[in-house]
């Protein structure tokens, strides 16, 4: 029977105890620099962006709508289903194989079938990554400057950005490995100094008033190069443009709304690397280092950064340091704080955080390269990366990076049903991994394409004679994760698993 298994399959052999480490040597500390990283924690309080203006919310009051308190409990719970619902099996099933996710994987999609799932969509979805990491360090880059999206400052380094990203994950990781862990304690830094900055507004914030000052239009400037190219389309002098536009946020959303929007907000942003912790667990010694550090550097993490930005943005609220206006990107909200921070102290922080975000942009590089490498042995990974690169770029000077929640609504969609129906897996083998199976598993590759569709409905472009969901399905990453594991469920008990093939590596795992 092993004969029928790929080489990349039958090569694999698991990570020796001994080869192992501590939670709190790798795995806390790796969760935990991906979610200090500031794109994550800077839109928090803004939930979904307004389309063209740069830290306000789409809706009136952002996550804030409803008070600090309901915000605040909505991101302890979907920090907490990050670690217990979609990081915990993959981390089991890493610790107790001592198998990468490509390997572990292969019971859910097949042999055939995991070559591309989880395998080459989890490099596939590094360069989307690696887009929104570019957008905004090259923002912040050139907020000082007064240069922002769409500028072409910003075309120019985010393309540089990006590029040296890839060829260092390429080539360098090691390198930047040496410094990352000590970059990650600047945004650490200042989130705190953020925090005191703003500390004594907590108690005098009033979300009424938050959301009353989120109705009010948001007059922007255009970019030059955006008028230079209105005025060419329409042939007049670039005098006779609109030199500023105006914006209208929604109403404040529900209740429930904002639930849903912070839950969707972090269990996007977390699916893929919860889906990796079978790469995390099996580095790890036992079950007790697989759970600590989800709860450490997923959930701990996660609450930690949450809560201080929102913390920041209530602050900064309640002691009237928003300039008047109704931004609540926390890092925007720094150019409003020089009566303590200082004019140059906010600008030097802008730098400094985009310093602190290079790393992980390198990581994603490393990440897709080595999937590259795992599922096209032939072709050269500069090629591969660089491609990959080259539609980051695209997706960062277009701005289509820029609409946070919506890029990583879509990367939920892709892993989130990926982790149900590992669970399912997981469950219906007896709580171990049931072993490699034959070509292309269908309950795994059926309930991928249900989980899917349902994450990413608000992206998916209306069809003839298929009803518009968009909006219509709450917390599209959760609904999608319950399809993949309801559906894996279903279809294995309906007999549409594949055979388990056998594979020697495996009877030395599952203890």
């Amino acid at each position: 029977m092993a004969s029928h298994l790929p080489d990349y399959v039958a090569s694999a052999r698991p990570v020796p105890l001994a080869n192992r480490t501590a939670w709190y040597l790798g795995t806390a500390p790796t969760y935990a620099g991906i979610v200090l990283w500031f794109g994550f924690w800077q839109d928090v309080p803004v939930g979904s962006g307004l389309k063209g203006a740069q830290g306000y919310s789409e809706f009136a009051g952002g996550t804030l709508a409803h008070g600090l308190g309901v915000a605040i409990v909505s991101l302890i719970a979907a920090a907490l289903v990050c670690h217990f619902v979609f990081y915990l099996i993959p981390g089991k099933l890493g610790v107790k194989t001592g198998l990468p996710l490509y390997i572990v994987g292969t019971s859910t999609y097949g042999v055939l079938g995991g070559f591309l799932l989880p395998g080459f969509l989890m490099g596939l979805v590094q360069f989307g990554g690696l887009a929104v990491n570019a957008y905004f360090s090259a923002w912040l880059l050139c907020a000082p400057l007064g240069k922002g999206p769409g500028t072409a400052a910003h075309v120019v380094v985010v393309s540089i950005w990006a590029v040296l990203a890839a060829f260092m994950g390429l080539k360098g990781i090691r390198y930047v490995g040496k410094v990352a862990s000590f970059l990650q304690f600047i945004p650490l830094v200042i989130l705190l100094i953020l925090f005191c900055s703003t500390v004594g507004g907590v108690a005098r914030f009033d979300y009424k008033a938050c959301v009353e000052q989120g109705r009010k239009p948001v007059v922007v400037e255009k970019p030059a190069d955006e008028i230079a190219r209105e005025a060419k389309t329409k042939g007049v002098a670039e005098t006779e443009i609109a030199k500023q536009v105006v914006l209208r946020p929604k109403p404040p959303l529900p209740l429930w709304g904002v639930v849903a929007l912070i839950w969707t907000f972090v269990v996007g942003y977390w699916a893929t690397a919860c889906a990796a912790g079978a790469d995390f667990g099996m580095n790890n010694r036992d079950q007790r280092d697989v759970k600590m550090g989800g709860l450490a550097g997923i959930a701990g993490a996660t609450i930690f950064s949450g809560v201080l930005s929102l913390l920041i943005a209530a602050g900064a609220y309640g002691a009237a340091k928003t300039g008047g206006t109704s931004l609540l990107r926390t890092t925007a909200l720094m150019g409003n704080l020089h009566s303590v921070l200082g004019e140059h102290t906010a600008a030097l922080f802008s730098y400094l955080l985009a310093v602190a975000s290079f790393p992980p942009a390198c990581f994603s590089s490393f990440i897709a390269a080595n999937c590259f490498r795992t599922t096209l042995p032939k072709v050269n990974p500069f090629i591969s990366c660089g491609i990959g690169t080259a539609v980051a770029i695209l997706l960062a000077v277009t701005g289509i990076a820029g609409d946070f929640v919506g890029v990583f609504k879509v990367i939920g969609a892709c892993f989130a049903p990926i982790c149900g129906a590992m669970a399912a897996d997981y469950l219906l083998a007896g709580r171990k991994w049931a072993g490699p199976r034959a070509g292309f598993n269908l309950a795994g590759w059926i309930s991928w394409v249900a989980g899917f569709f349902v994450g990413a409905v608000d992206s998916i472009p209306v069809l003839p004679g298929i009803p518009n969901l968009a909006g219509k399905i709450p917390c599209p990453p959760m609904a999608a994760f319950l399809v993949g594991f309801l559906l894996y469920l279903l279809l294995a008990l309906l007999g549409l698993q594949s055979r388990t093939l056998e594979m020697p590596a495996l009877a030395e795992t599952q203890k």
